[in-house]
């Protein structure tokens, strides 16, 4: 009988865990116009796009800490369509992440990667402005999020960026039905809906009143069309001290949010 319930057990815990999947797509979205969206960053490897990411600074993406395990060796920005030839491609000099951080579903899912070198800012590139203190975001509250992944459960990732509305979710709420939810976390999209990052791109911003408040981080991968749980996002206001901390001296090696 125990040997049956420590399998039971444990097909329970994997189960969980194979339920908080990454978020890797945009769904019931729309194509962005080109002139809009120009902070948004192709995080990628050698073997092409793994990750959303944005422009904090002309040499700093704000990206997710679990988009470390791909590799990432460059970003793209400039582009909407990666198939395009007209992008800038700039190499990651250097990959910051908190110490205290695990895997997306313990929490502290943000990275910042350093550039080898400044880009222009111009009419194809932008920076986003992040909270200068903490956010105060109201229940229902819209707010954007973009990616170039997937666009149906199961589906393609695509080559143009595509961004959709999602309702902020209260996060009393967000707890209740994400039993464990790691701190400094907002919930917006997928419960309640058929719109989210099932998702926007791994890394990418959720965008409030033009500012990144969010970071894309994880969702339950095992139904992309209509989750009955919220989409999560790292919550970037408690983390704004480590990355001024970092913005400030980047050759540290203090990565303690």
């Amino acid at each position: 009988i125990m040997h049956a319930l420590q399998k039971l057990l444990f097909f329970h815990v994997f189960t969980c865990l194979r339920q908080a999947g990454h978020g890797s797509y945009i769904i019931k979205g729309k194509k962005a116009p080109e002139n809009s969206l120009l902070y948004m960053a192709s995080v990628q490897s050698s073997t092409g796009h793994v990750c959303g990411g944005f422009l904090i600074t002309a040499d700093f993406v704000l990206t997710a800490a679990h988009c470390a395990k791909d590799n990432p060796t460059h970003v793209v920005l400039a582009t909407h369509n990666l198939k395009k030839s007209h992008q800038e491609k700039i190499t990651i000099k250097k990959k910051f992440k908190p110490n205290f951080y695990q895997t997306a579903w313990h929490g502290d899912d943000i990275m910042l990667l350093k550039l080898s070198r400044k880009v222009q800012l111009n009419k194809r590139v932008k920076i986003i402005p992040l909270p200068s203190a903490k956010v105060q975001l109201r229940k229902n509250e819209v707010c954007q999020v973009s990616g170039w992944g997937k666009t149906i459960t199961a589906g393609e990732t695509v080559n143009e960026l595509r961004v959709v509305d999602v309702p902020v979710i209260n996060i009393r709420v967000c707890k209740e039905l994400w039993p464990g939810l790691p701190a400094n976390v907002i919930c917006a999209g997928g419960y309640g809906t058929d719109k989210g990052f099932c998702q926007g791109d791994s890394g990418g911003p959720l965008v409030c009143k033009g500012i990144a408040v969010g970071v894309v981080s994880f969702n339950k991968n095992r139904n992309c069309d209509y989750p009955d749980v919220p989409n999560v996002f790292t919550d970037i206001s408690k983390y704004r001290l480590w990355i001024k901390s970092i913005l400030k001296n980047p050759n540290s090696d203090k990565q303690n949010p």
